[in-house]
């Protein structure tokens, strides 16, 4: 049937398909965020006691859900999608919407609409809301899950730790204790092109948070003047700063987490001036706040895709399917993560290859599918 001019404006079969896709969405959200919640009480519990509910739910659990949230939005998605659009195709009203003259392809229009909406909330939760949550959950968790009394305030968490400061100057840490702040054996090198005119060593080194400064113990400092002549300094203790700070001795992943996309950008290019191990997995988080968000289109059509076709065996069939397709889905996410770190892949193709290789499976889908 040859479709009227006016049925590609906007009408009330959209807005009733909109309103269930999104519905559908959030009620999985909800529901899947419960479950998640329970098993995060039940698991956590012992580090709750020293607080009180009120400020585990504003300081923990509303930073909690947005980064889960944003991490299995398009999950959220693709089962949200395949549960409604089966129950349409097993009610025949699929096949009503055909026979009032609407073809398959206006019919994906709301469903588009709603995964753009949606990949542009999630697109503004990751790089709006979610840092702020992280920086805040970490916040938390620094306060009751490691406290000193949780983990020894000497414990040692790097152990022969180094890292280009500048384009000329090196750091090297023998130990470092993340929770006091302190270090043993430093060393602080500047190199010139045939020696090195300066080198500052401690047997501590302990960052003052009063004072924003270092204190060095029993230091010694050595440099270079133009005739090549050798001059030592040492002392007892001595307080001075450098361009670099704590943080820097205890690398984590998760601190990207904790910011911006512009600062993220500026944060990976001072990392790669330092020439840091962890540079590979902050390009991933920076493409993930981007393809994260694409993915929801992604699995929108996917999921259309695969409970548009009905079936006798009802809608089981569907969701065995699609469990297929989210297995398969995270899976390959991790995969190609691992090639990344390991350097076979981009960041960005690593990121970006799930996503390309089901949109050609959703493209190969929607154009076998019977219209």
């Amino acid at each position: 049937m040859k479709l009227r001019k006016d049925t590609w404006r906007w009408t009330l079969m959209d807005t009733y398909l909109l309103r269930k896709y999104i519905g559908s969405v959030f009620y999985a959200i909800a529901l899947l965020m419960t479950i998640i919640i329970v098993f995060d009480i039940s698991q956590n519990m012992q580090y709750f006691n020293n607080t009180t509910a009120m400020n585990v739910i504003t300081g923990y659990y509303l930073n909690f859900i947005p980064y889960f949230v944003t991490l299995f939005f398009p999950l959220f998605t693709f089962i949200s999608v395949i549960w409604f659009t089966s129950k349409l195709s097993e009610r025949n009203e699929i096949i009503s919407f055909f026979n009032g003259g609407v073809s398959f392809y206006r019919f994906i229009v709301p469903y588009i609409v709603g995964a753009i909406l949606l990949g542009i909330f999630s697109l503004f939760l990751s790089n709006f809301v979610v840092p702020t949550a992280n920086a805040n959950l970490n916040t938390f968790k620094d306060k009751y899950f490691h406290a000193p009394h949780n983990m020894g305030v000497g414990a040692i968490t790097q152990r022969n730790f180094h890292f280009k400061n500048t384009k000329n100057s090196y750091v090297y840490v023998q130990n470092w204790r993340k929770n006091a702040l302190m270090g043993d054996k430093f060393t602080y090198e500047i190199f010139g092109e045939e020696n090195i005119p300066y080198k500052l060593s401690a047997d501590r080194i302990m960052y003052d948070t009063c004072k924003s400064n270092w204190k060095l113990y029993n230091y010694r400092i050595r440099t270079f003047d133009a005739e090549g002549r050798e001059h030592l300094i040492a002392g007892m203790e001595m307080d001075t700063t450098f361009n670099f700070g704590p943080a820097d001795f205890s690398p984590d992943v998760s601190t990207a987490g904790t910011m911006s996309y512009s600062k993220l950008k500026k944060f990976i290019k001072k990392e790669q001036e330092k020439g840091s191990t962890l540079v590979k997995s902050y390009q991933i988080e920076q493409h993930r706040r981007v393809a994260n968000p694409a993915s929801i289109i992604v699995m929108t059509l996917l999921g259309l895709c695969v409970a548009a076709r009905k079936t006798q065996r009802g809608i089981g069939v569907h969701i065995f399917i699609g469990m297929f397709f989210v297995f398969t889905f995270i899976f390959l996410q991790q995969v190609s993560t691992v090639f990344a770190v390991s350097e076979s892949l981009s960041p960005a193709m690593a990121v970006w290859l799930p996503n390309l290789i089901y949109l050609g499976i959703s493209g190969f889908l929607l154009y076998t599918i019977p219209k």
